[in-house]
Protein backbone atom coordinates (compact mmCIF):
# COMPACT_ATOMS: atom_id res chain seq x y z
CA UNK A 1 0.00 0.00 0.00
CA UNK A 2 1.42 3.51 -0.92
CA UNK A 3 1.06 5.73 2.42
CA UNK A 4 2.23 8.97 1.37
CA UNK A 5 3.64 10.51 -1.81
CA UNK A 6 6.01 13.85 -2.60
CA UNK A 7 6.75 15.51 -6.12
CA UNK A 8 5.94 17.66 -8.86
CA UNK A 9 2.23 17.83 -10.10
CA UNK A 10 0.74 18.20 -13.03
CA UNK A 11 -3.38 18.60 -13.28
CA UNK A 12 -5.11 15.72 -15.50
CA UNK A 13 -8.60 16.15 -14.62
CA UNK A 14 -11.36 18.12 -12.52
CA UNK A 15 -10.60 15.84 -9.45
CA UNK A 16 -6.99 14.10 -10.47
CA UNK A 17 -3.84 14.92 -10.61
CA UNK A 18 -0.63 13.10 -11.63
CA UNK A 19 2.14 13.00 -9.13
CA UNK A 20 5.37 12.25 -9.75
CA UNK A 21 7.38 10.04 -7.53
CA UNK A 22 10.96 9.85 -8.54
CA UNK A 23 10.51 8.47 -12.88
CA UNK A 24 6.79 7.28 -12.06
CA UNK A 25 3.78 9.35 -12.15
CA UNK A 26 0.94 8.57 -10.00
CA UNK A 27 -2.75 9.29 -10.97
CA UNK A 28 -4.71 10.61 -7.92
CA UNK A 29 -8.09 11.57 -6.87
CA UNK A 30 -8.54 14.59 -4.88
CA UNK A 31 -10.99 17.18 -4.07
CA UNK A 32 -10.68 20.67 -5.85
CA UNK A 33 -9.70 22.88 -2.87
CA UNK A 34 -6.80 20.39 -3.17
CA UNK A 35 -6.16 21.36 -7.46
CA UNK A 36 -6.42 25.32 -6.73
CA UNK A 37 -4.03 25.28 -3.69
CA UNK A 38 -1.45 23.64 -6.79
CA UNK A 39 -2.31 25.60 -9.33
CA UNK A 40 -0.90 28.79 -6.72
CA UNK A 41 1.75 26.86 -5.62
CA UNK A 42 4.45 25.15 -8.39
CA UNK A 43 6.62 23.68 -5.88
CA UNK A 44 6.96 19.74 -4.56
CA UNK A 45 3.84 18.60 -2.42
CA UNK A 46 3.06 15.92 0.19
CA UNK A 47 -0.20 14.15 0.12
CA UNK A 48 -1.22 11.56 2.31
CA UNK A 49 -2.68 8.72 0.13
CA UNK A 50 -5.17 6.22 0.28
CA UNK A 51 -5.01 3.04 -2.06
CA UNK A 52 -8.65 2.09 -2.72
CA UNK A 53 -8.97 -1.77 -4.46
CA UNK A 54 -12.07 -3.45 -5.62
CA UNK A 55 -12.63 -5.62 -7.95
CA UNK A 56 -10.76 -4.56 -11.30
CA UNK A 57 -10.46 -1.27 -9.24
CA UNK A 58 -6.69 0.32 -8.26
CA UNK A 59 -7.00 3.83 -7.15
CA UNK A 60 -4.94 6.54 -5.12
CA UNK A 61 -7.14 9.21 -3.24
CA UNK A 62 -4.45 11.99 -2.00
CA UNK A 63 -5.04 14.20 1.10
CA UNK A 64 -3.07 17.34 2.68
CA UNK A 65 -3.22 16.48 6.13
CA UNK A 66 -3.24 12.82 8.17
CA UNK A 67 -6.80 14.04 9.54
CA UNK A 68 -8.48 14.49 6.16
CA UNK A 69 -7.02 10.86 5.41
CA UNK A 70 -8.51 9.27 8.63
CA UNK A 71 -11.84 11.32 8.27
CA UNK A 72 -11.74 10.05 4.80
CA UNK A 73 -11.30 6.00 5.62
CA UNK A 74 -14.08 6.76 8.26
CA UNK A 75 -16.33 7.92 5.97
CA UNK A 76 -15.91 4.93 3.45
CA UNK A 77 -16.46 2.27 6.32
CA UNK A 78 -19.66 3.38 6.20
CA UNK A 79 -22.10 1.34 4.34
CA UNK A 80 -23.48 3.62 1.06
CA UNK A 81 -20.49 5.67 0.82
CA UNK A 82 -17.98 5.22 -1.83
CA UNK A 83 -14.47 6.62 -2.33
CA UNK A 84 -15.61 9.29 -4.41
CA UNK A 85 -18.72 10.36 -2.45
CA UNK A 86 -16.24 10.61 0.87
CA UNK A 87 -14.31 12.90 -1.40
CA UNK A 88 -17.47 14.90 -2.45
CA UNK A 89 -18.22 15.28 1.48
CA UNK A 90 -14.56 16.19 2.01
CA UNK A 91 -15.70 19.22 -0.33
CA UNK A 92 -17.52 21.23 2.90
CA UNK A 93 -14.40 20.79 4.77
CA UNK A 94 -13.25 18.63 7.95
CA UNK A 95 -14.31 20.68 10.53
CA UNK A 96 -17.85 21.18 9.19
CA UNK A 97 -18.18 17.86 8.62
CA UNK A 98 -17.44 16.79 12.30
CA UNK A 99 -19.48 19.73 13.35
CA UNK A 100 -22.22 18.26 11.51
CA UNK A 101 -22.12 14.93 12.62
CA UNK A 102 -21.83 15.82 16.39
CA UNK A 103 -25.47 18.25 15.76
CA UNK A 104 -26.95 15.34 13.72
CA UNK A 105 -27.35 17.76 11.01
CA UNK A 106 -28.80 15.15 8.46
CA UNK A 107 -29.76 18.42 6.07
CA UNK A 108 -25.84 19.28 5.71
CA UNK A 109 -25.08 15.92 4.39
CA UNK A 110 -28.39 15.54 1.65
CA UNK A 111 -27.12 19.17 0.20
CA UNK A 112 -23.87 16.62 -0.84
CA UNK A 113 -24.71 14.93 -4.42
CA UNK A 114 -25.55 11.37 -3.81
CA UNK A 115 -26.06 11.72 -0.60
CA UNK A 116 -29.65 10.85 0.14
CA UNK A 117 -31.49 10.88 3.89
CA UNK A 118 -30.83 7.57 4.91
CA UNK A 119 -27.54 7.63 3.86
CA UNK A 120 -26.97 11.10 5.74
CA UNK A 121 -28.76 9.43 8.92
CA UNK A 122 -26.29 6.26 8.44
CA UNK A 123 -23.08 8.42 8.07
CA UNK A 124 -24.22 10.76 11.46
CA UNK A 125 -25.13 7.42 13.46
CA UNK A 126 -21.70 5.13 11.92
CA UNK A 127 -19.45 8.07 13.02
CA UNK A 128 -20.98 10.00 15.75
CA UNK A 129 -18.93 7.88 18.64
CA UNK A 130 -15.89 7.90 16.56
CA UNK A 131 -16.06 11.67 16.39
CA UNK A 132 -16.61 11.70 20.05
CA UNK A 133 -19.68 13.62 21.13
CA UNK A 134 -21.71 13.03 24.36
CA UNK A 135 -24.78 14.55 23.12
CA UNK A 136 -27.84 12.54 22.09
CA UNK A 137 -28.70 11.53 18.15
CA UNK A 138 -31.65 13.68 17.18
CA UNK A 139 -32.94 12.06 13.36
CA UNK A 140 -36.23 13.03 14.13
CA UNK A 141 -35.93 16.12 12.06
CA UNK A 142 -36.40 18.41 14.72
CA UNK A 143 -32.55 19.68 15.01
CA UNK A 144 -31.26 19.19 11.81
CA UNK A 145 -29.20 22.50 12.22
CA UNK A 146 -28.99 25.98 10.42
CA UNK A 147 -28.75 24.24 7.13
CA UNK A 148 -31.99 22.93 7.19
CA UNK A 149 -33.67 26.27 8.01
CA UNK A 150 -31.62 27.81 5.10
CA UNK A 151 -33.09 25.36 2.63
CA UNK A 152 -36.62 25.62 4.03
CA UNK A 153 -36.48 29.06 4.04
CA UNK A 154 -35.20 29.67 0.39
CA UNK A 155 -37.63 26.89 -1.06
CA UNK A 156 -40.27 28.91 0.50
CA UNK A 157 -39.34 31.85 -1.32
CA UNK A 158 -39.89 30.11 -4.38
CA UNK A 159 -36.15 28.85 -5.33
CA UNK A 160 -35.95 25.18 -6.57
CA UNK A 161 -33.85 22.61 -4.31
CA UNK A 162 -31.27 21.59 -6.72
CA UNK A 163 -30.36 25.67 -7.10
CA UNK A 164 -30.70 25.77 -2.64
CA UNK A 165 -27.91 22.97 -2.81
CA UNK A 166 -25.95 24.18 -5.05
CA UNK A 167 -25.72 28.07 -3.35
CA UNK A 168 -25.49 26.54 -0.09
CA UNK A 169 -22.52 24.54 -0.97
CA UNK A 170 -21.01 28.12 -1.87
CA UNK A 171 -21.66 29.87 0.63
CA UNK A 172 -18.28 31.65 3.20
CA UNK A 173 -17.49 29.58 6.21
CA UNK A 174 -17.65 32.64 8.59
CA UNK A 175 -21.18 33.03 8.24
CA UNK A 176 -22.24 32.11 11.57
CA UNK A 177 -26.40 33.04 11.80
CA UNK A 178 -29.00 31.37 9.78
CA UNK A 179 -30.10 35.46 8.85
CA UNK A 180 -26.71 36.00 7.40
CA UNK A 181 -26.97 32.78 5.67
CA UNK A 182 -29.90 33.32 3.50
CA UNK A 183 -29.08 37.22 2.88
CA UNK A 184 -25.32 35.95 1.57
CA UNK A 185 -27.51 32.88 -0.58
CA UNK A 186 -30.22 35.24 -2.12
CA UNK A 187 -27.39 37.29 -2.82
CA UNK A 188 -25.86 34.78 -5.28
CA UNK A 189 -29.34 33.70 -6.19
CA UNK A 190 -30.06 37.42 -7.67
Amino acid sequence: MIGALKGPVQITGSNTILLFAGAVGYKVFVNSKLIESITKNKDDILLYTHTHVAENILELYGFKSREELALFELLIDVSGVGPKTALAILERGEKEIREAIIASDVAFFTTIPRIGNKNAQRIIIDLKSKIGSLSDLDLTGKSQGQTAEVIEALTAMGFKRFEVNDIINKLPKDLVTTEAKIKAALKMLG
